[in-house]
């Protein structure tokens, strides 16, 4: 039998120690929420792929979709001879996405994805300046890196980035940054800086996502495309971990009511076929002359997405986010109850739920050490879950959307205890 430890060396030998893992937990099979080692463990996920399998491993619809598409073709490239699934998942997300007239491109990745958002934003706009936000996640390419607002562990060693971009606070009355704050960080970068009208877009997450699950205020959202209007600026919405009814809504934005020019897509879309996609203003998305790649929008992946559409409709996935996120915020507030000096916070959009540790109940004092000894020690205790913020001391709920409610339950009470017993040491 195949053992962890082993597979562990091999993978050191073999693979690069930049593509780290964070469990050295060998996945053997998968079902909904719960995945099996090649040892036979069981462990509950609350990974989900990081927001990638909403709709759980294995949906038998998924399979279905994928096992039927291989058995017809798996590739001829979408730029060479297209296909109806492309076309129709096109047509559904320009439907599904809080923009008018939009349309859609495929890609790869969430980093594609992002970096075709910019190239339409310069391709549209003629200007060539990004603004981004303190603590943003937007990939790992060297333009998305440029544009993530956390230097460790992703930009290290891998500088200079492109020009260009300028990193504005992320509003979270938590750390003391209001929103009144932000916006007066942006008109100080326009009239020391760069001029607005240099600027081609700014970028923003609604609910960051590894900088700690912090939610944009609406009114915040409100002012940054009131400031786009006035200044010819796109908006574009990077709902790569936010998408596909992850925060209660098909997309993040809808709970805002406002529109953005350009929404990015990727993890979610296909739940775990690799595909993205860049959906944007119909006037925006045509002036880029070339976009595209060899893999993107592939047929594989357009079909398993369109599954994924299907069953987030017909399971009633966005309320369930919403029932997700009630009960894990319900239970890990009564255990915020018992340790106030530790947990600074807990908060949720729909099922992004997280945990905020501290020391002395004081947000300016992260508790990175506790954090890391409690989700090691979940992971023997048969929880999968992951940290995120820029401190890393924030623990991250992101279960399938799909979960049965009594293993959210076991993942939680496993969750709570493991959290008492280190607490109370």
């Amino acid at each position: 039998m195949k053992k962890n430890k082993e597979l562990q060396r091999r993978k050191e030998m073999a693979i690069a120690k930049g593509q780290k893992n964070v469990f050295p937990i060998y996945i053997d099979k998968a079902i909904n929420a719960q995945v099996w080692d090649v040892e036979g463990t069981r462990y509950i996920d609350f990974c989900a792929g990081i927001a990638v399998t909403n709709v759980g491993h294995g949906h038998p619809k998924v399979m279905e979709a994928i096992k039927k598409q291989i058995n017809d073709f798996t590739h001829s490239c979408v730029m060479i001879n297209p296909y109806e699934s492309a076309v129709e998942l096109a047509e559904k997300l320009n439907v599904l996405v809080p923009i008018k007239h939009a349309k859609s491109v495929f890609l790869n990745s969430g980093a594609e994805a992002v970096e075709n958002a910019i190239k339409i934003a310069k391709a549209y706009t003629k200007r060539s300046n990004i603004i981004s936000f303190v603590g943003s996640f937007h990939g790992r390419t060297h333009m998305c890196l440029g544009l993530t607002g956390k230097f460790h562990p992703y930009k290290e060693g891998f500088g200079p980035f492109p020009n260009g971009i300028y990193h504005i606070p992320f509003p979270n009355k938590n750390y003391g940054v209001t929103i009144e704050d932000s916006l007066k960080k942006l008109k100080n970068l326009f009239k020391t800086t760069v001029d607005p009208t240099e600027i081609a877009a700014i970028i923003i997450e609604p609910v960051q996502g590894e900088g700690g699950f912090h939610i944009a205020p609406k009114k915040f959202i409100q002012e940054l495309r009131n400031l786009c209007d006035e200044y010819g600026i796109l908006l574009i919405c990077d709902e790569i971990q936010t998408g596909f009814a992850r925060t209660g809504a098909f997309f993040a934005m809808e709970h805002t009511g406002i529109e953005p020019d350009i929404i990015t897509i990727g993890k979610g879309l296909a739940n775990g076929i690799p595909l993205s996609a860049v959906v944007g203003k119909e006037k925006v998305m045509d002036t880029a002359k070339s976009l595209g790649g060899t893999f993107g929008g592939s047929p594989i992946g357009c079909q398993s997405a369109l599954a994924v559409i299907d069953i987030i409709k017909e399971e009633n996935l966005c309320e369930r986010a919403l029932e997700i996120g009630k009960i894990c915020s319900d239970n890990l507030n009564k255990l915020k109850g018992m340790y106030p000096e530790k947990i600074a916070c807990v908060r949720n959009s729909g099922a992004m739920i997280a945990l905020e540790l501290v020391n002395n109940g004081n947000f300016k004092q992260p508790d990175s050490d506790i954090t890391k000894k409690i989700i090691e020690k979940l992971s023997n205790n048969g929880l999968l879950l992951l940290s995120c913020g820029m401190e890393g001391n924030i623990i991250r709920l992101l279960p399938p959307l799909t979960i049965e409610f009594e293993v959210l339950n076991e993942g939680l009470d496993i969750l709570n205890k493991t959290i008492i017993k280190l607490l109370s040491e």
